[in-house]
């Protein structure tokens, strides 16, 4: 009894150490393009968002909770500071009709008191000015698999890279896709769905959206699968899509392929079932696969598949799971451009 749990240390040791070296030689391993980390991921993001330039004053579009200033040069009568009303209006000294405000540029707005001015016969030729005095923030809601869910408010138009930048980007598990949520005007929700891929690996300005208040940005989980073993590049990577399922063969890919001393015969994925229950161990046999005697397998999240030598196969392969249990700090790789 004291040499199998002699052998399964050792076996763990062996493990955590190989994998902790080829996580030293990533730079050189990880020629093959496609992969990288979330930091990775993360600082490209940065890039594509730069510094934003504050939209110009005439860019913006007024909202209900601005404060604003109308300035009627030589007229201080009708000069005021006022707040634009929940319903998105103001009022005017002189004009009964409250004016719509909310959904126009300050300057559409200067323009449209003018007019009233000029039309009631008050002023015969109006010079009016608006300013904003204070923005009314719109609340956009970023939630699921970025580094700080949290509510950004913004006070002009604004992108989506730019509020998944605020949030301080994606996390280790993050999917390949993003979800806005919008409320319409009639109530309705609508939902588009953004490739991740399309906004930040191809930067497609059309992938950039722009956001409005109320909408919900969610970017969801994605599974992880770990690859152990005779592969040139063992670690975790995060599942490609929610629609093309991992796979055996793919996630062999994603490690770089098999080293020499690979046993592909005698594979193994061990797949946790329930907490409390023995985990579930699936005899994979590569060969097979690779010369379609037998159809390619599909991993779950947070299979490990192990690919044996020779020889430790089975110590090893027990092993594993406690490697992953101990919260080893195994680097999480994602695709680029899948």
């Amino acid at each position: 009894m004291k040499a199998k749990s002699f052998l399964a240390v050792v076996s763990l040791l062996a493990f955590a150490a190989s994998t902790a070296l080829a996580q030293q030689k990533a730079p050189q391993s990880q020629a093959s393009p496609g992969l990288e980390t979330v930091q990775q991921t993360n600082q490209r993001l940065r890039l594509l968002v730069g510094t934003p330039a504050p939209a110009p004053a005439e860019d913006y579009t007024l909202q209900p909770g601005d404060q604003i200033k109308v300035d009627v040069f030589d007229i201080p009568e009708l000069s005021q500071q006022t707040r634009i009303d929940p319903s998105g209006y103001i009022s005017m000294p002189l004009i009964p009709n409250q004016i719509r405000a909310a959904g126009l540029t300050p300057t559409a707005l200067a323009s449209s008191i003018a007019g009233l001015l000029s039309s009631r016969g008050l002023v015969s030729h109006p010079q009016v000015s608006v300013f904003v005095v204070s923005e009314e923030g719109a609340p956009i809601t970023v939630i699921g698999a970025v580094e700080r869910p949290m509510v950004y408010n913004a006070v002009r138009p604004t992108s989506l890279l730019q509020v998944l930048s605020a949030a301080g980007g994606l996390s280790d598990t993050a999917g390949y896709f993003v979800t806005i949520t919008r409320t319409e005007k009639d109530g309705q929700k609508s939902s588009q769905k953004i490739s991740l891929q399309r906004l930040i690996d191809q930067g497609d300005p059309k992938a950039n959206v722009m956001l409005q208040g109320g909408d919900v940005v969610a970017v969801p989980k994605s599974g992880v699968v770990y690859i152990a073993g005779a592969v040139n590049r063992p670690g975790a990577f995060v599942i490609p899509n929610d629609v093309d399922q991992m796979t055996v063969l793919k996630a062999l890919a994603l490690a770089g392929g098999t080293a020499t001393a690979a046993k592909l015969d005698d594979a193994i994925i061990i797949r946790k079932v329930a907490p409390g229950s023995k985990n579930q161990e699936i005899s994979v046999n590569i060969n097979k696969i690779l010369n379609r005697k037998t159809a390619d397998v599909r991993l779950a999240p947070n299979d490990i598949l192990f690919i044996p030598t020779s020889t430790g196969k089975k110590v090893l392969a027990r092993a594993i799971d406690s490697v992953l249990g101990m919260g080893s700090s195994i680097t999480i790789m994602r695709s680029a451009g899948y």
